[in-house]
């Protein structure tokens, strides 16, 4: 009997709460099958019959060939050195250009990961955003941290989930923060505190559907789900919804999170867009289910693929 499931590779750990999302999604829909990959298994290879190789699960006779796939999920985006982020996303960009549907674009993934040129793009189209200085020197990053009066928070350029993320209002601790970023050579990524601090709306995009949720945390001004922030589902207004889709497709992102920041003044400023977003915390308060909607949305790109391929053969 032929298998015509249709092969979806998802690159992220084959565990947790969100990679069993998915199993539990496909399980209820025998159309497709997943398979695991971690980015560091990933590899490439050139000039062996004038054929591009690309697979993941080490190299070998039996790793799994990429372009054998339908579609491909990037989960998640690790940390890693510059030389691994850009193979990794060297391999997405080959693998998307023979075809084979790479969710989200390799593009867009480029913006997203980079908090800074997600702000300037989103500030491109029109839309506000926090005051935020990034430069490469302790001295300056002294001299931005006046410049925004004292109170800051500062950021990796590269990650997510709250990580590594502090506000800063005491000037002796901007300086010891500050030499610590100096001694590993990260670039300093300052941005002006919005106060109240602690709310923010997130708007995740699936395709055409936009869900909103309000997100809170009363001890900490981070609202990740991760550091114990409550989430509450609302209905996106029209202009959110309209911001969510314009922003993620510009940025060529099919499944994103956009985080809107909460001002005192009452208007919201896009805080960054996430190109891998996590989606416990509105799970929790959502009856939809977005495993589901996520394979769902996967299914129409490898239909979009397909119909694309049949139109450029001969």
């Amino acid at each position: 009997m032929v298998d015509d499931r249709r092969r979806i590779l998802v690159l992220g750990a084959g565990d947790g709460w969100h990679s069993n999302q998915l199993k539990a999604a496909v399980a209820m829909d025998r159309r497709y099958e997943l398979t695991f990959c971690q980015y560091e298994s990933l590899f490439a290879s050139v000039g062996r019959s004038a054929r591009m190789s690309l697979g993941c699960n080490s190299y070998s006779p039996s790793a799994l060939p990429l372009d054998s796939f339908d579609a491909v999920l990037a989960r998640t985006m690790p940390a890693g050195s510059l030389e691994k982020i850009t193979l990794r996303l060297s391999v997405l960009h080959a693998l998307a250009a023979v075809s084979v549907p790479v969710i989200n674009s390799p593009r867009g993934l480029e913006l997203a990961i980079d908090k800074f040129s997600t702000l300037a793009y989103a500030e491109r189209l029109g839309y506000d955003t926090p005051e935020t200085l990034v430069v490469q020197s302790r001295a300056e990053a002294m001299t931005c941290f006046d410049h925004l009066g004292g109170d800051c928070v500062v950021k990796p350029i590269f990650g997510g989930e709250g990580r590594g993320v502090m506000r800063i209002r005491d000037r002796e601790l901007a300086w010891t923060v500050f030499s610590s970023l100096d001694q590993m050579d990260a670039v300093f990524y300052i941005q002006a505190f919005v106060p109240p601090g602690g709310h923010d709306t997130r708007l995740l995009v699936i395709g055409d559907h936009v869900i909103a949720a309000s997100r809170e945390n009363k001890d900490d001004f981070r609202t990740n789900h991760a550091h114990g922030a409550k989430t509450r589902l609302v209905e996106p207004t029209r202009e959110q919804t309209e911001m969510a889709k314009r922003l993620t497709t510009s940025m060529g992102l099919t499944i994103a999170a956009v985080d809107m920041i909460d001002s005192l003044d009452g208007s919201p400023k896009v805080l960054e867009v996430n190109a891998v977003p996590g989606w416990k915390g509105i799970q929790q308060v959502c009856e939809t289910n977005i495993a589901a909607g996520i394979i769902q949305t996967i299914s129409e790109q490898m239909n979009v693929a397909k119909n694309e391929r049949k139109v450029s053969e001969p």
